[in-house]
């Protein structure tokens, strides 16, 4: 073999062995890394939308369901004085496509007013 055709067939051996090279992490990488999680399940929608409003002593919430589940609301109201009792109204079912309307009331100053939700099984 002549000088010309060795360098070219060393030039085509190290381009080979180099190619081979940056093809072989990237097998390697794809062979082991690790599948991905599976998609978690989405939740069902649920719950009551609840708009709240607070005139003076009064207190009124009106929740409307949109969903297939039945929701279970119910009313709490923290009284401002120490001397005023809080309250926790009865649950109150609201079945789908209803609206209902909950009321409470302190002696003197309302606190906050929050509504809970639990699902009907």
């Amino acid at each position: 073999m002549r000088v010309g055709q060795r360098r070219a067939l060393a030039l085509l051996f190290v381009l080979l062995v180099t190619a081979a090279g940056l093809a072989a992490p990237s097998v390697v990488r794809a062979a082991t890394a690790p599948d991905a999680p599976p998609a978690a399940p989405r939740p069902e929608p649920f719950g009551a939308a609840c708009h709240t409003s607070v005139q003076g002593s009064h207190v009124t919430a009106y929740c409307h369901n949109p969903y297939p589940d039945t929701d279970r609301v119910r009313l709490h109201t923290d009284c401002a004085n120490w001397w005023d009792l809080d309250a926790d109204a009865a649950p109150v079912e609201v079945a789908p496509g209803q609206t209902v309307r909950l009321t409470d009331r302190c002696w003197k100053d309302v606190r906050t007013v929050w509504v809970t939700h639990q699902k009907t099984s």
